[in-house]
């Protein structure tokens, strides 16, 4: 394998890892808004959450620098589920980005009107559903390269 590869190998391997912890940590946060855990508890979780969020857009940005300009590798599974992983965090921050601009708005105006509060749910749907699509595509690059973890 090439250095250019193996470079590429592993920032999969890195977007890999700060996937994986960014969805145990938005995991481990529902848990504990499900159990009412205090409010001080859950907001101390929801921070380390949006970390990882940014530690995953880091990751991103790393893995698109080094495949940038790179040659498509059809016969290599890491090379596809890499991209896959790749797009899979791109729409999740994508969603998140959104929900969190749509919330803060909707603080700024006392809450959501009832149209708002439609929109709030379908964004918020969007976002978990991105964050399943991000599972699963985990999953995928776990199955190819277990070796990342």
């Amino acid at each position: 394998m090439s250095p250019r590869t193996n470079g590429i190998i592993e920032q999969a391997d890195a977007l890999y890892r700060a996937a994986a912890e960014c969805c145990r940590q938005h995991q481990r946060y529902a848990r504990l808004v499900e159990k009412g855990v205090p409010t001080s508890e859950q907001k101390s979780v929801l921070e380390m959450a949006y970390m990882n969020d940014d530690l995953l857009a880091t990751a991103m940005q790393g893995y698109e620098k080094v495949t940038a300009g790179a040659a498509a590798r059809p016969n290599d599974d890491w090379w596809h589920r890499g991209n896959m992983l790749w797009h899979a965090s791109r729409e999740y921050i994508r969603r998140h980005a959104d929900c969190d601009l749509l919330s803060r708005a909707h603080r700024k105006t006392n809450g959501p009107t009832k149209d708002g509060l439609g929109e709030m749910t379908m964004e918020f749907d969007l976002e978990a559903s991105a964050l399943l699509a991000l599972k699963m595509a985990l999953d995928a690059y776990r199955a190819v390269r277990p070796e990342a973890e």
